[in-house]
């Protein structure tokens, strides 16, 4: 059975519902039936995304996504660093150039 996928601001709207029914005296249990997710997930999410606020939880999206893409530059550009060091190893020296400059 695939599972949902959830925005961290949906985790933390979850999260917020959760402190709020514990606080009103429902057992983990309960709370976690009616937000239909597993313990193992609440625990899990909990333990990634703590007290964020949903500002927070915005911020931290758009930061996993500037992440992917500059790893992603870094991986397109790393052959051709290898390949300019690879041919300036190979390339001569003109000493007599470097010398008249």
């Amino acid at each position: 059975m695939k599972g949902r996928r959830h925005t961290p601001e949906q985790v933390v709207r979850k999260f917020h519902e959760a402190d709020k029914l514990i606080g009103q005296g429902k057992d983990l249990a309960a709370v976690l039936k009616h937000l239909e997710i597993s313990e193992q997930t609440y625990h899990r999410w909990r333990k990634r995304y703590g007290e964020l606020s949903p500002d927070d939880a915005e911020r931290l999206r758009q930061l996993e996504g500037e992440n992917g893409r500059l790893k992603k530059l870094v991986a397109d550009q790393a052959p051709d660093i290898d390949m300019l060091k690879e041919i300036s190893r190979d390339a001569p020296i003109d000493r007599q150039g470097l010398n008249a400059a």
